[in-house]
């Protein structure tokens, strides 16, 4: 059995039936892509209060509509489905608002007057492909401080986590060997262990919403250049 059919991009096309499961992993994969759409929505210029409950119509929207039955999971990513539904659903608020506009409503004259796009030189999408690649490194972090508690070993895990994204200089080693009172080859074994352990991780999170090994190479490169822009 592949490890992409036991995933929740799997269950994700079985929603198509409707199953209890299907449902769960669904709105699972639906919160945890909240944080890259929020920040995709508000880089467009919308305010935070009328960027909230965009969000939040797209996500009763996605569900309530099943657009996920539109994915075919051969053409691959959750990640860029997500991005291509959440234009179109803006592109639709948008011709809404300015029809009501035009007849003289107000609720949703913000939509409009208050944007301020081009303030920012980076655009909605690499907002949204950094802030998905912060989140998805964040879960994955948060999984591997869980295994840590597990283990019964948080303290170590707590003055390592620091070395797992940046790679540390001498100084820092040997701050953080002196502190647990270990030697700096038993300290520089025990990061890369915590480090090959986190990509792991990462690829698990990942695999959750690809099809397939091709699809992975791709979001792992992409997770890779956002992290990038974000370190910049």
């Amino acid at each position: 059995m592949s490890r992409f059919d036991t995933t929740r991009w799997s269950l994700v096309m079985q929603a198509r039936e409707a199953t209890p499961d299907a449902h769960g992993a669904l709105e699972a994969l639906c919160r945890s892509y909240r944080p890259p759409v929020l920040a995709y929505v508000r880089s467009r210029g919308y305010p935070a209060d009328v960027a909230d409950d965009l969000v939040q119509g797209f996500f009763v929207s996605f569900l309530a509509h099943a657009w996920h039955a539109a994915a075919e999971r051969e053409r691959g990513r959750f990640r860029a489905f997500v991005l291509t539904m959440l234009k179109r659903y803006l592109s639709s608020s948008e011709i809404s608002a300015h029809a009501q506009k035009r007849g003289g409503g107000a609720a949703l004259d913000s939509l409009q007057d208050e944007r301020t796009a081009g303030a920012d030189e980076e655009t909605p999408e690499r907002v949204f492909e950094r802030v998905w690649a912060v989140t998805v490194l964040a879960r994955a972090l948060g999984r591997l401080r869980e295994e840590a508690d597990a283990a019964g070993k948080r303290e170590l895990f707590d003055a390592l986590h620091e070395f797992l994204v940046e790679r540390p200089d001498e100084a820092d080693y040997a701050r953080v060997a002196a502190k647990l009172e270990l030697r700096r080859n038993t300290l520089a074994v025990a990061v890369h262990r915590l480090r090959q352990r986190l990509r792991e991780l990462i690829e698990d999170e990942l695999a959750d919403t690809t099809s397939t090994h091709g699809d992975l190479e791709v979001e792992l490169r992409d997770l890779r250049g956002a992290l990038g822009v974000a370190a910049a």
